[in-house]
């Protein structure tokens, strides 16, 4: 059977992480088809720290061309342009920046089928997405996320510069937004594609209600699920530790890509 060529759009965290495993532990069922990143340098270092030979694709389409599943890690901003163009070529793709297509599932559908691709969305950050998916085959009343994390993650981000809240000033929790996660995901682009996540496998994102928490104690970016649904209620909590490259993402995002990778290449799937 020949390797599925993957190939990565962004090179920053979750790129170089995943970019890394396929080389050294999926090796025997994949190979990298390129890397391709608009910070060109960032694109070189990693071809370089991979491969003898150049990984390094000059644009988006030269690696969408040399690939066969694409992996988007690059932000919500062009997540759905990629996604986009991957699929319009026939091509499977993975959405790390769910933020971006949250809005676009049918328009994703519709795309995937018209051109035999398929689209792969990682749980990413979040725990029960599994119970989630379940329980929304029957009938979901309400679902809520709270989200907590350390007033500095939220840095630069502009919904919090026009509210001019002052984040070294936070001395206690302080709830920084409440609303739909359609909103979260538009106000909170780097910070919050787990209501991206969790709209989806639900009730959408018009309908899961999201408050982000800002809080000078915390350690680790905190996700609390509660659902009331027909089949029971579900309660899940995740403590997330960040990732050692890039403080505002966290670690068990990247292992959830790299398990989702694991389901594509393997012929056994556990769990919902």
């Amino acid at each position: 059977m020949d390797k599925l060529k993957i190939g990565i759009v962004g090179c920053g965290a979750i790129g170089s992480s995943l970019a890394k495993v396929i080389v050294k532990e999926f090796s025997k069922e994949a190979k990298l088809g390129g890397l391709y990143d608009l910070d060109k340098k960032k694109t070189k270092d990693l071809s370089k720290k991979l491969s003898g030979s150049s990984l390094a694709m000059d644009n988006l389409k030269q690696l969408i061309n040399k690939s066969e599943l694409v992996v988007e890690a690059a932000s919500a901003k062009v997540s759905w342009d990629i996604a986009k163009y991957a699929l319009a070529s026939g091509k499977d793709i993975m959405i790390m920046s769910v933020g971006g297509v949250a809005n676009r599932l049918k328009q994703l559908t519709a795309l995937a089928k018209k051109n035999g691709g398929r689209v792969y969305i990682p749980s990413g950050a979040l725990c029960g997405i599994d119970a989630v998916k379940a329980a929304s085959v029957g009938k979901i009343k309400k679902v809520t996320l709270t989200t907590t994390k350390h007033p500095l993650s939220f840095k630069g981000v502009k919904f919090v510069e026009d509210k001019r809240i002052k984040l070294s000033g936070i001395k206690k929790d302080t709830l920084l937004f409440s609303g739909t996660a359609r909103e979260a995901v538009k106000f909170f682009p780097q910070n919050i594609n787990v209501a991206a996540v969790l709209g989806l496998a639900g009730v959408g994102v018009n309908n899961t209600y999201v408050r982000i928490i800002a809080s000078p104690k915390a350690t680790k970016n905190i996700h609390e699920v509660r659902v009331e649904a027909e089949a029971g209620n579900i309660s899940t909590r995740t403590e997330n530790i960040l990732h050692p490259d890039n403080p505002k993402t966290s670690f068990l995002a990247v292992l959830s890509a790299i398990a989702t990778l694991k389901q594509i290449l393997q012929p056994v799937k556990i769990g919902t």
